[in-house]
């Protein structure tokens, strides 16, 4: 009698482990990038809404711009007699402003993406909107760009001061003097500024952005006339602007000093102020980084009332002059321009965050 064989088990083969590929799988491998795809698609789509808004609630606005640049003709004598069909066909079609609504809306989405073209100027014509703009958008950068800088600084360095010597009587009158000047209007500012330092003790001048006398160009007489005629607008900016920098710094500092890794510093021996400025300040700095990112993007908007107070040359006055006469293309540009740079800026910010601090996860 043969023995039987022992029964063998069967064991299945191991599945061969397919490799992923494709962009999916190289997304999947790579989170920062598959991050950085999925919010730019986003910024995209923000950008495209926003613009998209602004054309169409723009065009809803009352008035014929094609009538107000024919009777700035007229009293320039360029034109004495009625304008024909033809020209205001012309007109209409230079402006953009021939056809219906949306064949209007594709052609500005060609000119603007493809061209970088808004058209003629209706306030300078027939000075290209684009150039119009760019002629003042140094003035702007200049005045509320560096103002925001200095009011960021200040409030950042004074506020945590404040909230470090929290309960000493500086900390309180610095606390309380913000608390009521934080939400003065910056015009409101401006008046006292000029009452006092141009009218009554004549020391800095009140209006425009350089003494007429000097040529524009890069020298130190042009330099110092254009900070001199810009300190005081300058001055009504980022000193409420400080105020709201210090009130949030303070904020968020004064529950950073009660955590345990600031008693251990202390119990090491490190300075006060180390402790202050490489410690709790690290991690109040974050949020404030943000919110100075998205005011950044602010500044192409101009202060209007500001910038019409001291007459200054910006985006701000050419905005008001541009909406006085319908001049369509050259309100979009600066509409564009701030939505632009407003969207832009939070963009990096998001890309960015990652990397200031680890906490932030580029797949959340």
């Amino acid at each position: 009698m043969t023995a039987e064989a022992p029964p063998v088990a069967v064991v299945d083969k191991p599945k061969e482990s397919v490799a992923r590929t494709g962009p999916r799988a190289w997304l999947s491998r790579h989170p920062l990038a598959a991050y950085a795809l999925r919010r730019f698609g986003l910024y995209l789509i923000e950008l495209w809404g926003a613009l998209t808004i602004a054309f169409f609630f723009f065009r809803m606005m009352p008035g014929d711009p094609i009538n107000t640049l024919i009777q700035s003709l007229q009293q320039n004598y360029i034109y004495n007699a009625q304008a024909s069909a033809e020209i205001i066909a012309r007109y209409q079609h230079e402006f953009g402003l021939d056809g219906n609504i949306f064949s209007q809306y594709l052609k500005y989405l060609e000119k603007l993406v493809l061209h970088g073209d808004l058209g003629p100027s209706l306030i300078n014509y027939p000075t290209p909107a684009q150039d119009v703009i760019l002629r003042s958008l140094p003035w702007t950068i200049g005045l509320l760009g560096i103002s925001a800088v200095l009011s960021w600084v200040i409030g950042i360095v004074v506020g945590a001061i404040a909230g470090w010597r929290r309960g000493k009587a500086g900390s309180a009158i610095i606390t309380n003097l913000s608390i009521a000047l934080a939400h003065v209007p910056f015009f409101f500012v401006a008046l006292i500024l000029v009452y006092v330092f141009a009218y009554t003790l004549g020391w800095l001048p009140a209006r425009s952005a350089y003494d007429s006398n000097i040529n524009p160009g890069f020298s130190l007489d042009f330099i110092g006339s254009v900070l001199k005629y810009g300190f005081l607008p300058g001055l009504s900016i980022a000193g409420i602007g400080a105020m709201g920098w210090i009130l949030s710094t303070r904020m968020l500092m004064v529950p950073v000093l009660g955590e345990d890794y600031l008693v251990y510093a202390e119990a090491k021996g490190l300075k006060p102020w180390r402790i202050l400025t490489r410690y709790a300040l690290r991690n109040c700095y974050l949020p404030q980084v943000t919110a100075f990112g998205i005011s950044l993007g602010f500044i192409f908007n101009g202060n209007v009332l500001v910038e019409q107070l001291f007459n200054y040359p910006g985006l701000g006055t050419t905005l008001v002059t541009a909406i006085q006469q319908l001049d369509f293309n050259t309100i979009l540009g600066v509409t564009d321009m701030a939505i632009f740079s407003v969207l832009t800026a939070v963009l990096l910010l998001d890309l960015l965050l990652p990397l200031l601090d680890p906490r932030v996860k580029y797949w959340k």
